[in-house]
């Protein structure tokens, strides 16, 4: 179902968009959820750590894709808004041969590097093994992270946000039961974890892929060299990159922070990889309305709705704002049996860790929501270089206090679950003061 987010009641229209783009994207954290569940439950504290710093070099690395998608799709968006179906396919063929390109480059160079990361991440030897087979094994999926994302951005990007939660469905539902196969019955291992992952995510990525070209004829510009225009690679370079820079930017910082939470050893590392995933799927859901906020306000840009722009900004803030207060004091309260469903009873350790990082980080979670919004806000409105700026301060911040409190030795590991909600707070501020100062110059349509 496409939906024209320039027309209909404002805060029924954001929902109803965003709603599709939440499950599908809590879904997707199942390929990981899965991995992590199963493997902390039957191949012990050292897989756990191997495939939790894999996840958090893989989030890094699919970011940059994803962020170029995003960027594209909000060219997408203001497009569609504007009713240009030229510019939008020309828009489309550019940007499918310039992320496929960048897509090849990263998937050679993440085999390249393979054998560098122990160092760069600070991988305890004990660990390395594990993460090797399973990274061998996943970067096999870049592709398939390109062909998914790609397609969904273009249907997002014209109101559909069903048809990609629908794939990603099936591809999640396959993935566990497949993980269950491959590791316990198997007895694959992490590699097994791995392969089901990758799996999944070609299902998703080709089916998706060959339901768009099929269904919507102006999505086959994408091969149609005659759509590839000079001036439309430029436009798609600059603006998409800069989304990549600021989707990359921010993961770039959380691999340097796992870095530093691995040189304190494997409890802490398997800690942090079991709340990391609590983490990321508490707050998933407003980075997804964000996403969505972000197609309202580009089509709406792009149709010279104002008044609407308006609404819908003040509509996201009381929406974002209302969830964060909720599922932060459900993360605080249900912190420890949360950890338990990762962690082995026994791993007494690891679980009190992965409270403690809970309960300092989770409080926060209004935090990021508002900074998700601030991102969506300034990518759509044509300003992805402030989304860059934002994101440089809180992850410049996290990174700095990361490193500087945890060497303290009364401070130590807490240090860095601290800088967490600091570097959220004072990116929230300079993109709030911002917007304040240049509100009438962002808003002229």
């Amino acid at each position: 179902m496409n939906r024209d987010l320039t027309k209909g009641p404002v805060t029924r229209s954001m929902l109803l968009f965003a709603i599709p783009m939440i499950l599908g994207d809590l879904l997707q954290q199942c390929y990981n959820i899965a991995d992590t569940l199963i493997v902390g439950q039957f191949l012990g504290r050292n897989a756990l750590g191997a495939v939790g710093s894999a996840f958090t070099l893989m989030t890094f690395l699919t970011s940059i894709i994803l962020g170029l998608c995003m960027g594209s799709g909000a060219l997408f968006s203001m497009r569609f808004g504007q009713r240009d179906e030229k510019a939008l396919c020309e828009n489309l063929c550019a940007s499918f041969f310039f992320i496929a390109l960048v897509t090849l480059l990263l998937n050679v160079l993440s085999f390249a590097c393979l054998d560098g990361l122990q160092a760069f991440l600070r991988v305890p030897a004990e660990v390395w093994g594990d993460m090797r087979r399973y990274l061998l094994v996943i970067f096999m999926g870049i592709p398939a992270v390109f062909l998914y994302n790609y397609f969904a951005s273009f249907l997002r990007a014209i109101g559909n946000s069903v048809i990609p939660l629908a794939f990603l469905a099936v591809s999640a539902l396959l993935n566990i039961v497949l993980d269950l196969w491959f590791v316990i019955g198997l007895d694959r291992g992490v590699a097994g974890a791995a392969e089901a992952t990758v799996i999944a995510q070609y299902l998703s990525g080709i089916g998706i892929a060959a339901y768009t070209l099929v269904r919507f004829p102006q999505a086959r510009s994408v091969w149609k060299v005659r759509f590839l225009r000079r001036e439309r690679v430029r436009e798609i370079v600059s603006f998409s990159t800069l989304t990549c820079v600021q989707q990359s930017v921010m993961n770039l910082g959380i691999l340097m922070v796992q870095g530093l939470v691995n040189s304190f050893g494997s409890v802490v590392m398997a800690a942090f990889a079991a709340a990391v995933k609590i983490d990321a799927f508490a707050y998933m859901p407003v980075q997804d309305f964000g996403n969505a906020f972000s197609t309202y306000i580009a089509q709406n840009y792009g149709a010279k709705e104002r008044g609407r722009i308006r609404a819908g900004l003040k509509s996201a803030v009381c929406i974002s704002m209302a969830f964060c207060i909720v599922i932060s004091a459900l993360v605080f309260a249900f912190a420890r049996p949360l950890m338990g469903l990762f962690v082995d009873a026994g791993e007494t350790e690891v679980i009190l860790e992965g409270v403690g990082y809970l309960r300092i980080e989770g409080a926060f979670y209004c935090g990021i929501g508002c900074l998700f919004l601030l991102y969506g806000l300034y990518r759509a409105l044509g300003k992805p270089g402030m989304s860059v700026v934002l994101t440089v301060i809180s992850l410049g911040t996290r990174v700095a206090l990361a490193y500087l409190l945890s060497a303290i030795p009364t401070v130590g590991v807490t240090g860095i679950w601290w800088s967490v909600p600091i570097g959220w707070g004072l990116a929230d501020l300079v993109g709030f003061l911002y917007y304040k100062a240049k509100k009438k110059e962002l808003l002229e349509l």
